[in-house]
Formats: C-alpha cells, sequence, structure tokens
C-alpha cells in the first residue's frame, strides 16, 4: 500500500509500500492501521493481492503468477487467502510480544509450526545442472507443487520461518508512531532507525511536536 492514501483493491495496480526490509514484515504490514483508533485496514482482500505481495516481494515471478491467478478456484482461493492471514496474524502476535518483552503465546507458536511444517513439505529435491561455469549439485526446489494455489501462502511461510531462527530477529523493529506500529527490519548503521518510513510517520511526529511545542 501507498502510504497516506486509501489500501488498494485487487483490481488497481499501485505496489505495496514494502519498507519492511523482509517478507515477514511486509506481511504482517498488510493490516494496516492495526493499532489505529478507528480500525485496521485490510490490504489482503482478495487473493490477487496475496498474489501481487508475493511477487513484490520477489518470491513469485510475474509468469507463475500469471498461471496461479488463472487456474484457481474460488474454493482454493478462499483457503489460500484465510491461510494467509492466519500465517500473518500468529506471525503479528509472536513479533510484537516479543517486542514489547512478552514470551511468545503457546497457540501462536504452534500456528506458525504448522504453517512452517507445510511449507516444508511442499518441495521437493532436485539435480541441478550448472551451466558454463555454475556448479551442479542437489537443491530443493517446489517442483510439481508450483501449481499449487497455497503456493505464495508457503512462501511466506519460508521467509517467516528463516527470520524467526535467525539472528536478524534482534533487528525486528515497530514504527514508533502509535497509531502505526509497522515492523521494519533495523539495517541501520548505528541500529537507530526509528519510523517505518521517515517520509510519512517521521515527518508526522516531527510536525506533531512542531505543532505542540509553538501552541499557546
Amino acid at each position: 500500500m501507498v502510504r497516506g492514501s486509501e489500501p488498494k483493491t485487487s483490481s488497481q495496480t499501485a505496489q505495496f509500500d514494502l519498507c519492511g526490509g523482509h517478507p515477514a514484515l511486509d506481511l504482517v504490514n498488510s493490516l494496516d492501521n492495526r493499532f489505529h483508533a478507528e480500525g485496521s485496514k485490510e490490504l489482503l482482500n482478495a487473493y490477487d493481492d496475496l498474489l501481487r505481495l508475493t511477487e513484490e516481494l520477489g518470491l513469485l515471478d510475474a509468469s507463475r503468477a500469471r498461471q496461479l491467478r488463472s487456474a484457481a478456484t474460488p474454493k482454493a482461493v478462499a483457503r489460500a487467502l484465510s491461510l494467509a492471514r492466519e500465517l500473518r496474524e500468529a506471525l503479528s502476535a509472536v513479533l510484537y510480544g516479543i517486542l514489547d518483552g512478552h514470551p511468545p503465546r503457546s497457540s501462536d507458536l504452534r500456528t506458525l509450526e504448522r504453517h512452517f511444517h507445510r511449507a516444508a513439505t511442499h518441495r521437493e529435491l532436485a539435480w541441478m545442472t550448472g551451466g558454463g561455469s555454475g556448479q551442479s549439485g542437489v537443491q530443493w526446489q517446489r517442483g510439481r507443487f508450483t501449481q499449487a494455489t497455497e503456493l505464495p501462502v508457503w512462501l511466506l511461510a519460508q521467509a517467516a520461518s528463516e527470520l524467526l531462527v535467525s539472528g536478524a530477529l534482534e533487528r525486528v523493529r515497530a514504527c514508533e508512531s502509535d497509531s502505526c506500529r509497522w515492523l521494519f527490519l533495523d539495517k541501520s548503521k548505528n541500529h537507530t532507525r526509528r519510523w517505518c518510513n521517515m517520509k510519512v510517520c517521521g515527518n508526522r511526529m516531527k510536525a506533531r511536536k512542531f505543532h505542540a511545542r509553538h501552541a499557546d
């Protein structure tokens, strides 16, 4: 989503605001205004939104997205979208809990565990022949599972799994705007990044402080 605008529907082509710096964090941010008093805004309103998010994150190529879009049945689409949101909310609960100093709930960990197992089992080993100076070897790939409607969910689950068990978890931050709190990976040199997007939340909070200091 482009921050400061209305949420985009599946028929619109505006990109998601991928300021999280990691696919798992951008997935969590796909529920906008999560902590806003007026209520949250769902950005994954349709399967096409899920495909577009996964594609923009570089996890799915455009050709595969088109194939999945054209082959999906209404029942499969509804299930994939529901699973994506379930993954997102369990991941959100765990990450925000960690940031707020609370240990993750067992129920959320079990939900993530189920998603991670499904992502891991829907892949196959293949022999990859290196061309030119490339090196041949055995690699994991999605293979026969690339036609599955749930493929975007598995790709996002794999990314989330890799984040949670890596040292990068220590660099996950939440935007300091209380009504935003979008998650991002702090890659700044001194690990002092405060905002999801300086041009949006950063400038907005600076403006509020300025007006507060100069109020009569």
